[in-house]
């Protein structure tokens, strides 16, 4: 646990005079802790309910601040983060009888602004924030302040609480909502007393009208928002773009095309050449870069300078971050390299982590090794090698499968498409053996990166929800595997 400071209540009124000390507690296709704090360090790797979309923020001295927001943490199943100062405060600075003191320095001057160490992670995802903090003179302690001033709340519902003796929230909350949007949601928040209970915190949060998350399920595809979710917290689509093959001028044309018809899911790799286009054509792109999922590969000739390799992929593609990164298949030093990947994500370049031509007993030997649990495996899958005992057994561990040459790869893809039960399939349905295939693989749990230079291709590989194959059809496309592996991986 990161350290939390320390701050003495006297009646009536904030008594600084304690230490900072510890709280409680398609060539077309892709090649292949204690508390739980708002940035996820280790996956879950079971199936389980979307975290929440409330956070719990606040700042905490004595440990009563802390241990409301650990009850109200508990009850709404939240997640917390904890806004530390980059400069700890001293017994001395936090010296109520001093005015010379820091802590009453900054309370008497307005534009104090003690800077945080770190950052929440995708505060985006947060609909609701519960702010607490103890009281200061009357006030909220400045680095709220800086909090607040620190992201976009805008659309959000803040509660704030405050932890003191006597004084109540009022003014101190009053100030806090003039430093926010006037689309922030802003409550009329709660006093807590040291003497406060944890019945007492439930009773006032039972009182709330709370806007209520839509559940998701780790590992479940929902085709309503076209998503799956991952085991590292984010959501990924579960059909996008795959680029191997393609180079740069076709990339970017090829993403254009991806973003213009609502695809959002685009995968790329160091050995594809074409990571460069790739940024720039998100970057050249009027959607929103948060709504764009990018996956790339670290080949294993990178693996021994895996961290410079991230920092390689970042820059060529010109992102503050990187949706997921995969190793692009086993090599001599990966399990060293996958460790710099679980560092990038720890250190915020990297959302989630993951494999590319794993298999059963490749992952019996890795998953050991790590301390994060991939969050997707991306191996060979079509209708002529489906990896029906791979694929359960990936799922089981919690994580997501997606697969490429979803049309049979390099020399094989007239002939899938053409199949007689494929199409007679396709035919029923009133579309193509493409799109026959990308559905069989979604309602297998398995994502799809079909990858295309041609637009009308691109839109049709989306176009996979207006139809749905009948369990017989499941039947008859399972039926079709050969064990017939199109590339060495």
């Amino acid at each position: 646990m990161k350290q939390l400071l320390t701050l003495l209540l006297s009646v009536g009124m904030i008594m600084m005079s304690a230490a900072c000390g510890s709280d409680l507690s398609n060539a077309g296709e892709t090649d292949a802790p204690e508390e739980e704090t708002a940035v996820q360090t280790e996956s879950d790797t079971e199936s389980v309910s979307v975290k929440s979309n409330i956070l719990v923020a606040y700042f905490s001295c004595t440990g009563t601040t802390a241990q409301v927001a650990d009850w109200i943490a508990d009850e709404t199943d939240a997640d917390k983060y904890e806004i530390i100062p980059e400069t700890p405060y001293t017994e001395d600075d936090l010296d109520y009888n001093s005015s010379s003191s820091r802590a009453n320095r900054e309370q008497s001057d307005a534009s104090a602004r003690p800077a945080i160490l770190g950052n929440v992670t995708d505060i985006n995802q947060y609909d609701v924030i519960f702010l607490g903090y103890p009281i200061w003179h009357g006030q909220a302690p400045r680095i709220i302040s800086t909090f607040l001033e620190s992201y976009d709340f805008s659309d959000v519902t803040i509660i704030p609480f405050c932890t003191s003796h006597s004084s109540g929230i009022g003014t101190s909350a009053e100030n806090l909502r003039g430093l926010c949007p006037d689309t922030v949601t802003w409550s009329e928040g709660k006093r807590f007393s040291g003497s406060e209970s944890e019945g007492d915190v439930n009773e006032w949060i039972d009182s709330l009208d709370l806007p209520q998350g839509e559940v998701n399920t780790v590992g479940k595809f929902n085709f309503e928002t076209k998503t799956v979710l991952l085991n590292s917290g984010y959501e990924m689509p579960i059909m996008g773009l795959g680029t191997y093959s393609l180079t740069d001028e076709e990339c970017a044309v090829s993403i254009a095309a991806l973003l213009e018809f609502g695809g959002r899911l685009i995968d790329t790799a160091y050995m594809y050449g074409n990571e460069a286009a790739v940024g720039q054509a998100i970057r050249g792109s009027d959607v929103p870069r948060e709504e764009i999922f990018v996956i790339t590969k670290l080949y294993p000739n990178q693996f021994d300078n895996a961290a410079e390799a991230i920092d390689e992929a970042l820059e060529k593609m010109g992102l503050d971050y990187i949706d997921m990164i995969l190793l692009h298949h086993p090599g001599d030093g990966d399990v060293e390299a996958y460790l710099a990947l679980e560092q990038a994500v720890a250190d915020g370049k990297v959302h989630s982590i993951g494999l590319s031509n794993w298999y059963v007993e490749e992952l019996e030997e890795f998953l050991p090794q790590v301390n994060i649990t991939p969050a997707l495996v991306q191996n060979e899958i079509h209708p002529y090698y489906q990896e029906n005992d791979v694929i359960p057994y990936i799922q089981s561990l919690g994580i997501v499968v997606q697969g490429w040459y979803p049309f049979g790869g390099r020399g094989h893809t007239t002939e899938m498409l053409g199949d007689e039960t494929i199409a007679a399939i396709a035919e029923n349905h009133g579309v193509s053996s493409a799109q026959v295939i990308l559905r069989w693989n979604l309602q297998k749990g398995v994502a799809v990166i079909p990858g295309s230079s041609n637009p009308q291709h691109i839109r049709e590989n989306l176009d996979l929800f207006g139809f749905e194959l009948t369990d017989d059809e499941i039947a008859q496309i399972n039926a079709l595997d050969r064990d017939e592996k199109h590339d060495w991986y």
